[in-house]
C-alpha cells in the first residue's frame, strides 16, 4: 500500500484505465437514480491511489433523452471525479442527435470543454466542442485518450488527425459510441460507423492500439491488424441490458508493463461495496461478470508495439574502463574490444580465437569446440541484454545425443584458476534461452572451474566426480549453483525457478564470506542455502565457459554443451550490492 492511498502514482508500470459505458437508464425522467453511478465514482476516487488508477472515460449515452433536467443530474453526479480522478466523457445518440455540427444543446452545455478547462489532463477540443482529447502520465510516460463524438463529421476527423499528428509519439485509445457490435459468441465486428472511423483514422494511425464503443450488447471484441501490421484491440462494453440498467457497472483495464499484460475485470461497485446481506438476489448476481469478453488478460509488449512511433532509446554500450573495477578479477566480452576485431553477426567463431580478460590481469579464454563438434556449434551473435555494457554475446548450439559444444576456457598460468575468494566474491553473467527450446538440455552448464571436487578434499555433496564450481541449468530450466567451499568440507548448492525461454537474463551469485545468495534480474532467488561457505576449492585448473564437466579420476570431461547466447561475464573478489551489478548506470 502506498504511503498515502490516494496518491496515485505516475511512474508506476502498473495502472488503470476505468471504462463506464451507457448509463441513460439511471438517468431517465423522473425515473432516474444516479445512485450506481455515485458510487462507480466515489468507488474510483477511494481507488486512485490503491489501484492506481489513472483515467475514467465514459463511452456515451449518459443520459436517456439528453434534457436538461437529465444532463444536469448527470453533471451534478460527475462533480464527484472532478479533482480527484481525471476522466473524458463524449455524446451518445441518447445525448445528442446528428453530428457534432448539431450546435449548442444541454449536453455541450454540461460536459463542452469548459467543465474540463481545470483538469490536469484536458488538452484541448474541436471547434464544435464535442470532441476532445486528453492526455494523462502513467507508467513514466504520456498517454492519449480521444474522446469522440457518436457522429463525428468530416472537419472534426480532420481535427482528431490534427490532433494525433500533433502527438505523435504518444500511444493513443480511441473513444466513442458506436463502434462495433457483436453477437452471443462474443466475437466484435466493426458498425459501418466504425467502418468510417477505421478507414478514415484507426488503421493509418499506428499509436492507436486500442478503441472502445458502447452503444450495442452484447459486449464483444475482436483484434484488427492496421496498416503497419500491428494489432488494435476493438472492445465493446455496454451493460444497460443488465438488472437495474447495468448499475454504473465499470471495465477496469490494468496495465502491468512488467508482465506485458492488461488485465481486464468488469464489475458494479454499488452491488460490490455492499455487505451480503444489503445486496438484492439479482444484484448479487451482477457484482462482477466474469465470461471471456468481460474478464480476460490482453498481452501488450509496449516496446515492441509502440515501436514504430515511439521507438525505445536502448543504454549505449560502455567502454571496458566503465565497468572494470578495483575488485575485478577478470572481466570478458564478446565484441571489438573483448576480441580484438569486430565480429560478424552469425559467423562462426574460430577455435583458438582469444577472448581477452580486459582487466589486464592474464585472465584470457581460448576457444575450443568439443567432440569435434561442427561450426555452428559457437556462432557470434548481436543479441544482448538491454541492459549489458557490450553489444554482443556469443551463440551455443550444444546438446546431447550425440554430445556437442564448445567452451572457451582460461590459459593455464591464469589467476582466476587458483583464486580461493576467502573474502567473497561475485560472479556475474548475461544469458538467454532459446526459444523454442528444443531438445534435451538438462544439466548443461553455463560456466564452471575444472577441477575434481575429491581432489580437492571434498566428500560431501553429489559426487566427488563434480566440479568444484558451476553454474547449471536443470532439466526444469532451473538454475543450479553448486559450491564446494574452500574451507568447509560441503556442498551449499542454489536453486533458482524455472528460467522463461526467448528473454535475456543478468545472473550474478553474490558470497558475502560467509554465505551465497543468487541473484536473477536484480531479485534474489528463494533457495539459497543457510549453510557456511567460504570461498571456493579451486584447484588451478581452467575456469570455463560454456559447460560443466566431471572427472572421475582419469581426467576433467565434458559431455554436452551450453545451448543458448551468453553475454558479459565479470568476476570480482568483493560482494557486490545490485546497485553495482552490470546491469547498472
Amino acid at each position: 500500500m502506498p504511503a498515502d492511498p490516494a496518491a496515485f502514482d505516475p511512474d508506476s508500470p502498473r495502472f488503470a484505465i476505468a471504462v463506464m459505458p451507457d448509463t441513460q437508464y439511471l438517468f431517465d425522467e423522473d425515473r432516474s437514480d444516479p445512485a450506481p453511478v455515485a458510487e462507480t465514482f466515489r468507488y474510483l476516487g477511494e481507488q486512485r491511489g490503491l489501484a492506481n488508477v489513472a483515467f475514467m472515460t465514459h463511452l456515451g449515452d449518459v443520459t436517456e433523452h439528453g434534457t436538461a433536467d437529465e444532463i444536469e443530474l448527470a453533471g451534478e453526479t460527475f462533480a464527484a471525479l472532478d479533482g480527484v480522478v481525471p476522466y473524458s466523457v463524449l455524446g451518445g445518440n441518447h445525448d445528442v442527435s446528428s453530428d457534432d455540427q448539431r450546435g449548442d444543446t444541454p449536453y455541450l452545455q454540461t460536459f463542452g470543454p469548459q467543465r474540463f478547462s481545470g483538469s490536469e489532463t484536458f488538452g484541448g477540443a474541436s471547434p464544435d466542442g464535442y470532441n476532445s482529447y486528453h492526455i494523462f502520465r502513467a507508467a513514466g510516460r504520456d498517454w492519449l485518450v480521444l474522446a469522440i463524438d457518436w457522429r463525428i463529421s468530416d472537419g472534426g476527423l480532420a481535427w482528431a488527425q490534427g490532433v494525433l499528428d500533433e502527438h505523435s509519439k504518444l500511444p493513443a485509445i480511441l473513444t466513442t459510441h458506436d463502434l462495433a457490435f457483436a453477437g452471443d459468441d462474443g466475437q466484435a465486428a466493426l458498425s459501418s460507423h466504425g467502418r468510417r472511423l477505421w478507414d478514415r483514422l484507426i488503421r493509418s494511425n499506428d499509436q492507436i492500439f486500442m478503441a472502445l464503443g458502447g452503444h450495442y450488447w452484447p459486449p464483444g471484441r475482436t483484434v484488427l491488424t492496421n496498416d503497419a501490421g500491428n494489432d488494435v484491440h476493438v472492445h465493446i462494453t455496454n451493460y444497460q441490458d443488465r438488472y437495474y440498467g447495468g448499475a454504473g457497472m465499470i471495465r477496469l483495464y490494468q496495465f502491468d508493463l512488467v508482465r506485458n499484460t492488461i488485465d481486464v475485470e468488469t464489475f458494479a461497485p454499488w452491488f460490490l461495496t455492499r455487505e451480503a446481506d444489503e445486496r438484492p438476489l439479482l444484484g448479487a448476481e451482477v457484482i462482477e461478470l466474469t465470461d471471456d469478453v468481460d474478464r480476460f488478460s490482453l498481452a501488450l509488449d509496449t516496446e515492441q508495439r509502440f515501436a514504430g512511433f515511439a521507438p525505445v532509446k536502448l543504454p549505449p554500450q560502455r567502454p571496458p574502463r566503465r565497468v572494470t573495477r578495483p575488485d575485478t578479477v577478470a572481466y570478458w566480452r564478446f565484441d571489438a574490444a573483448g576480441l580484438g576485431r569486430a565480429p560478424r553477426d552469425g559467423a562462426p567463431v574460430a577455435d583458438g580465437l582469444v577472448a581477452r580478460d580486459l582487466t589486464r590481469n592474464g585472465n584470457d579464454l581460448v576457444v575450443r569446440r568439443l567432440h569435434s563438434s561442427g561450426d555452428d556449434v559457437l556462432t557470434h551473435s548481436s543479441e544482448h541484454h538491454r541492459n549489458a555494457p557490450a553489444h554482443a554475446s556469443l551463440r551455443f548450439d550444444g546438446g546431447k545425443n550425440p554430445d556437442r559444444g564448445a567452451v572457451l576456457e582460461a590459459v593455464a598460468d591464469a589467476p582466476v584458476n587458483s583464486e580461493k575468494f576467502l573474502d567473497g566474491y561475485t560472479i556475474e553473467v548475461f544469458l538467454k534461452l532459446p526459444e523454442p527450446f528444443v531438445g534435451d538440455h538438462a544439466w548443461m552448464g553455463v560456466l564452471s572451474w575444472q577441477g575434481r571436487a575429491g581432489d580437492a578434499g571434498k566428500t560431501a555433496g553429489y559426487s566427488q566426480d563434480e566440479s568444484v564450481c558451476s553454474l547449471n541449468l536443470s532439466g526444469e530450466r532451473f538454475l543450479q549453483f553448486v559450491l564446494y567451499p574452500h574451507v568447509q568440507n560441503a556442498s551449499p548448492t542454489s536453486w533458482s525457478h524455472a528460467l522463461p525461454t526467448g528473454r535475456w537474463f543478468h545472473v550474478a551469485v553474490v558470497n558475502d564470506g560467509e554465505r551465497g545468495v543468487v541473484w536473477v534480474e536484480g531479485s534474489p532467488i528463494a533457495r539459497n542455502p543457510a549453510q557456511p561457505a567460504h570461498g571456493i576449492a579451486t584447484l588451478g585448473k581452467p575456469f570455463t565457459i560454456g559447460a560443466t564437466g566431471s572427472d572421475d579420476g582419469s581426467g576433467q570431461r565434458f559431455g554436452q554443451g551450453f545451448y543458448g547466447w551468453i553475454g558479459d561475464v565479470r568476476i570480482s573478489d568483493a560482494a557486490l550490492d545490485p546497485s553495482e551489478f552490470l546491469t547498472a548506470h
